[in-house]
């Protein structure tokens, strides 16, 4: 997988990369991959087939609507390895395991997107009308989108966790997103993660508690 340097998508990054709200915070960002391999990725990737391929052959389940099932297809096997070899670009340092990352992965329409992000960005698309009073920001997405990876062609992909599986979900998150739009005739993939952020949480510490706890070090000191 090979990063790729899109003017369309910096310009939005960089709107995205602090936007502060108050007790909150807004962040964002735009990647977009070649699913050429490179690197490692070859290794990576032969080592994601054979846990798919270890998988299945211990799979018993025959519900045709069975996560299994899905991967029976060489086509929806080298999917769900673009995808987690984004995931990995994304976070080096998180060890993503195929079988249990595809459980996650979910197939969405444009408009699926649209509802979410018009519900959970309408703040940040307030204020992107307000810096720079042009095409509203879902406008702009779905230009700097199709520009990249040709929105028409495209099969879009939600990824959504367990808590404990999410490298995405940061220290006072609030809700946070991610969704690929993948073209599978350009072999290229962009990424979309957006979050909100708690300004009243540091280091992952309610900012209320951290001052009890400073209140109560002074306390400690004095004799009661």
């Amino acid at each position: 997988m090979k990063f790729l340097e899109y003017t369309p998508l910096d310009r939005i990054n960089d709107f995205l990369s602090n936007l502060n709200l108050g007790e909150r915070q807004i962040k964002g960002t735009l990647e977009a991959y070649s699913c050429k391999h490179t690197g490692t990725d070859k290794r990576l990737s032969l080592s994601l087939e054979n846990e798919i391929l270890d998988y299945l052959g211990k799979s018993s389940d025959t519900d045709s609507s069975s996560p299994a099932d899905f991967l029976l297809s060489r086509s929806s096997r080298k999917t769900v390895i673009y995808l987690v070899l984004t995931l990995y670009h994304m976070y080096p340092d998180y060890d993503f395991s195929a079988v249990k990352a595809h459980q996650f992965f979910t197939e969405e329409s444009w408009d699926t997107f649209k509802q979410i992000f018009d519900t959970y960005m309408i703040e940040a698309s307030k204020e992107w009308v307000e810096t720079y009073g042009d095409s509203s920001l879902l406008e702009t997405v779905y230009k700097a989108l199709d520009e990249v990876v040709k929105l028409s062609d495209c099969e879009i992909y939600s990824y959504n966790p367990d808590s404990d599986a999410d490298p995405f979900l940061e220290k006072g998150a609030i809700w946070s997103f991610i969704f690929f739009f993948y073209n599978r005739k350009q072999k290229r993939v962009v990424s979309f993660h957006f979050c909100c952020l708690s300004n009243l949480v540091v280091d992952g510490f309610p900012m209320d508690s951290l001052c009890y706890e400073e209140d109560g070090e002074i306390f400690d000191d004095m004799d009661m």
